[in-house]
């Protein structure tokens, strides 16, 4: 079973790297991509929306005789990942708690 990252997740884990750092398209949805195992295709339509939202600013610079599209995170995109990060903590505790008491019943059943 693979779990699917979509929506809520898939804009905190785009906010929570450029909180770190701007970052090119293509190293972002690399690193995703790695990570999460999503594609490309999936990832630049939610880096637009980003980026319409105002999550997200773009800028150019050159790079090796190229032009690199730039993403940089805002504040209220800053505001938008802590809400994620929030929202996530607190969803993977009620799992957790879920998945402990699962894993106790089916130890006690051995």
């Amino acid at each position: 079973m693979a779990i699917q990252a979509t929506g809520m997740l898939l804009d905190g884990c785009v906010l929570a790297l450029l909180s770190q750092e701007d970052a090119y398209g293509y190293s972002l949805t690399q690193q995703l991509k790695s990570t999460l195992g999503v594609s490309e295709s999936t990832l630049y339509p939610v880096m637009r929306r980003l980026n319409a939202e105002g999550y997200l600013t773009v800028y150019e610079a050159p790079h090796n005789g190229r032009v690199r599209r730039y993403y940089q995170i805002t504040q209220k995109g800053r505001e938008r990942y802590n809400q994620c990060a929030t929202e996530w903590q607190a969803f993977v505790l009620r799992v957790d708690k879920i998945m402990a008491v699962e894993q106790a019943i089916s130890n006690y059943q051995v």
